[in-house]
């Protein structure tokens, strides 16, 4: 099948309040086209210069999402223009992201990395690492960052009652601090399914999908 079949069926079966990204890491500029010709606006690259690199070929009405982990010195060079940071993991990232936020004149959305998979490789905060940060006394003075929601990715298993219990830790943390009230804290979306367990992330709670194979085929 074509792209642009690929997000048609995947947006016809996504209930209405959960949103596609379509991740396009090291796919050519004229597959994201194609997308873009179906109807798909939001996409998600792991690598800043090749984000970047794209953003300058493509239309301006995309929205371009960042789902890899960040290195604070790369953060200029898509201040300008990204969408939303999915991989949050600290307070001096945050920091930096508000910093070059600010240089921009704009207000940049992040969600923050939750490490909930039992593999070590993968990065994110843990449980007491993100209730120190929801409430640091710091997040007052970062007026030009908006944190928007949470974000997790399982192990990388066939185990579905292991991933389950992975996505519905990451929903109990979401449903614990949604009610939070800080200026620039707002929980509302939930990232986390990738084109082999979006389905199951969605009946999990996931306001937020990740999918990159099922639209684009194998890397």
């Amino acid at each position: 099948m074509s792209i642009a079949e690929n997000i048609q069926n995947i947006k016809v079966a996504l209930p209405p309040e959960v949103t596609l990204v379509a991740v396009s890491k090291t796919k050519p500029v004229s597959d994201l086209l194609e997308a873009y010709h179906a109807g798909q606006r939001i996409f998600g690259e792991n690598k800043i210069q090749e984000m970047t690199e794209k953003w300058e070929q493509l239309p301006k009405d995309i929205e371009w999402h960042m789902i890899g982990h960040v290195q604070s010195n790369k953060v200029k060079y898509m201040a300008s223009y990204v969408a939303l940071i999915h991989g949050v993991d600290s307070l001096k990232l945050l920091q930096e992201i508000n910093k070059q936020a600010a240089k921009n004149h704009r207000t940049i959305n992040c969600l923050l990395q939750v490490h909930i998979a039992e593999e070590e490789t993968k990065f994110g905060l843990d449980a007491e690492e993100l209730a120190s940060l929801l409430h640091h006394e710091a997040l007052e003075t970062l007026t030009n960052v908006h944190i928007v929601g949470l974000m997790g990715m399982a192990t990388f298993t066939e185990n579905t009652l292991q991933i389950e219990k992975e996505f519905r830790s990451l929903k109990s943390l979401f449903d614990q601090y949604q009610p939070l009230k800080r200026s620039n804290v707002t929980l509302q979306t939930l990232s986390m399914g990738m084109s082999g367990d979006y389905d199951l992330a969605i009946a999990c709670g996931s306001t937020m999908v990740r999918i990159g194979s099922s639209i684009f085929g194998k890397r």
